[in-house]
């Protein structure tokens, strides 16, 4: 079922932060850029290596294994060695609490 989970407090994620935080059997990368907070699968499809140490440039993140770049808006691939999109999920604050959108 489609649902929003609470992650944290709104403030625990300052901007230029980033965190992982599992929901489900969902690894979720959750990254404030410039107070914009984007939530995005924490694997990368080219060998399953994790986003997280990756860098991030604007609203990309980029793998730190090879290089594989993603659009933290929409989890678009931008740049190869990785063909396959990630998935990126809708967030929201709510009363100073951190909520990501899971469909299901």
């Amino acid at each position: 079922m489609d649902s929003w989970h609470d992650l944290c407090a709104v403030n625990d994620l300052p901007p230029g932060n980033r965190m992982v935080i599992p929901v489900g059997n969902i690894s979720l990368l959750l990254i404030n850029v410039n107070g914009e907070i984007f939530a995005v699968e924490n694997v990368c499809p080219h060998d399953g290596g994790e986003l997280n140490e990756g860098s991030v440039e604007g609203t990309d993140v980029i793998c730190p294994r090879h290089g594989a770049r993603f659009c933290l808006r929409t989890g678009e691939v931008l740049a190869p060695p990785a063909t396959e999109d990630i998935d990126s999920f809708p967030t929201r604050v709510n009363a100073s609490r951190l909520e990501v959108f899971i469909p299901g």
